[in-house]
């Protein structure tokens, strides 16, 4: 290989590593589809991977160009009308709460994990404009969350005026006095820097890994909010093996790595 691993490789590896055995993983496009698919292929064949479009527990030779792209198909346990994978996920939120989980992003995230992807600044009079939800305020409403998002100081912000997708809202009872589930939540922020995690306490973001081509006070940089630093620890690389299966195998087009 002309390099051990790209960032991009890096990242997707990291994903994988974050998908347990048996869980529900709800996943689009991008790269927490090409880390879900590693997950599936090569350390966690048990987990199942669904789609909004009706595809569940898939498993694509190819990768996809999207949620409904008929390469998704062709080794999926079931397609099914977007309505039944909706009745599907409602179930699974009333009763395998612990076993799901679901991968969103957006344009920013504050330090509780609230989520913008409607606009950038003020609502009425915004600095960008951006197409909203999609499916990702349901998931971050009911089902515990990992975002993905690329680590700049203007993504990851101090106040979010406007919240696409619920975090842990204002602190440890912001989402019980919101009317939201109080058991779940964001979970994990995976960047192109490292990743963070949420205080069991304060419900605040903390820096629990970084990428060997990274530090903290690298990530300290680009993060527009003061964030704990002293738990962090260098997260592992992809081995050689992993790499190539992610070049030659998931995504030997480069669509997304």
């Amino acid at each position: 290989m002309s390099e051990p691993y790209t960032h991009g490789e890096m990242q997707a590896y990291t994903i994988a590593r974050l998908i347990k055995k048996d869980q529900v993983v709800i996943v689009g496009t991008g790269l927490p589809l090409v880390g879900a698919i590693l997950a599936k292929k090569r350390l966690q064949p048990t987990c199942r991977l669904i789609v909004e479009s009706g595809l569940m527990d898939f498993n694509p030779k190819e990768i996809p160009r999207s949620v409904s792209d008929n390469r998704s198909m062709a080794h999926c346990a079931v397609v099914c009308p977007p309505i039944r994978y909706l009745g599907y996920q409602a179930n699974a939120l009333l009763n395998h709460k612990d076993h799901l989980i679901g991968f969103i992003g957006g344009a920013a995230v504050d330090i509780y994990g609230n989520v913008s992807a409607t606009s950038i600044g003020d609502y009425h009079h915004p600095k960008v404009r951006f197409p909203g939800s999609g499916g990702a305020n349901g998931i971050a409403s009911f089902v515990n969350t990992v975002i993905v998002m690329p680590h700049e100081k203007r993504r990851f912000v101090n106040e979010m005026p406007y919240i696409t997708s619920p975090g842990w809202l204002d602190g440890p009872d912001g989402r019980k006095k919101a009317g939201l589930p109080a058991d779940r939540g964001p979970q994990i922020v995976v960047s192109n820097l490292g990743v963070m995690k949420f205080d069991e306490k304060t419900k605040k973001m903390y820096l629990w890994g970084y990428y060997p081509f990274t530090s903290p006070e690298e990530i300290a940089e680009n993060t527009g909010f003061s964030m704990d630093l002293s738990q962090a620890k260098v997260l592992p690389e992809p081995d050689e093996d992993t790499v190539r299966f992610l070049r030659e195998k998931i995504d030997p087009d480069h669509l997304y790595l």
